[in-house]
Parts: structure tokens; sequence; C-alpha cells
């Protein structure tokens, strides 16, 4: 009787693996309502930067205010600088692009947020990049909580997710 019961939970473990293994593989995404987007570890690295042209807002997430600026986290592409000296009316002043970019915080002078799986830290005087550790954040999960265990990256790094032109 335990060696049909361990083999049945044997059994049961390995048909979960299989199952797991073929739903998150590269071909099965054709179906997800999201599929990942991917940037090289190298571009990646030199991605975080200022500009000082205006974006309207697609996807907005979190919000921070550090008088007297408002930064308002576009999902997956960076973060909106609004000066709020006048709060009746605000000026949008420029966007801070970060691929893979979900969260951020301010401490001092220093935007914190992640570019994807690393950490940065981005001086709000000078708009440039201080700092940069690697791999501290585990890749994004889509907009539909999917989490994407492909192979054969190589060097690319995941940096958001976009709706599937070809979901059925």
């Amino acid at each position: 009787m335990k060696t049909k019961l361990r083999l049945a939970s044997v059994f049961l473990m390995l048909s979960g693996i299989f199952i797991l293994s073929t739903s998150f593989s590269d071909s099965s995404t054709k179906n997800w309502e999201y599929v990942p987007v991917f940037m090289k570890r190298a571009d990646l690295e030199q991605s975080v930067s200022y500009q000082s042209t205006v974006r309207e807002m697609e996807n907005p997430g979190k919000i921070y205010y550090k008088s007297p600026y408002i930064y308002i986290n576009e999902r997956y592409k960076g973060v909106h600088v609004i000066n709020n000296s006048d709060p009746y009316h605000p000026v949008k002043e420029g966007f801070i692009v970060a691929p893979g970019c979900i969260d951020m915080a301010v401490k001092g002078n220093i935007l914190y947020l992640d570019n994807a799986v690393d950490l940065v830290a981005f001086n709000l005087s000078t708009k440039q990049v201080t700092k940069r550790i690697q791999n501290v954040f585990p890749e994004p999960v889509s907009p539909d909580n999917r989490f994407y265990y492909g192979s054969n990256r190589g060097d690319y790094i995941l940096v958001g997710w976009k709706k599937n032109p070809n979901k059925n």
C-alpha cells in the first residue's frame, strides 16, 4: 500500500512539473494577454536618462511627493516629473526614462528606482545616475500576474510587458 502511495505521489509531482514547464515555455505566450519585453543588459545599463520632453501618461502607477515636485511612475517606462510649486497650476517638466520601472522612493536629493532587476540611484540635481546595483529585484510580473520562465535568453533582461497583438 505504501509503495503504491509513493508511486502515485511521484507520478503527481512529475505530472505537475511537466504541466508547469509546458505552460511557461516560450511558445505558450502566444495565448497570453501580455507578452514579455526584453532588453540587452548593456542597453539596460545605459537606459536611465532625463528628458525635458513631456510625455502623456498612459499607464500611471505609484506617486511620490517631495516638495515642490510630484513624481509619477509610468509602469515599465520611467517617471514623470511635475513641478507642483503652484498646486493650482502644476507644470510637467520632464521624464526620467527607466525601462522596467514600477517603484520609486526619494531620500534627500536622490531618487531610488528599479530599472527592471537593478536598483538605480538617480541624482535629481545633476539628472544623472550615481549608482547601480545589479540583480536586486526579481523580474517584473505581467499585469495579469504571470511569471515568465523562458530559457535561452542570453544577456537579455525582462523589462516589461505589452499587450499581445497575436492573442486569439
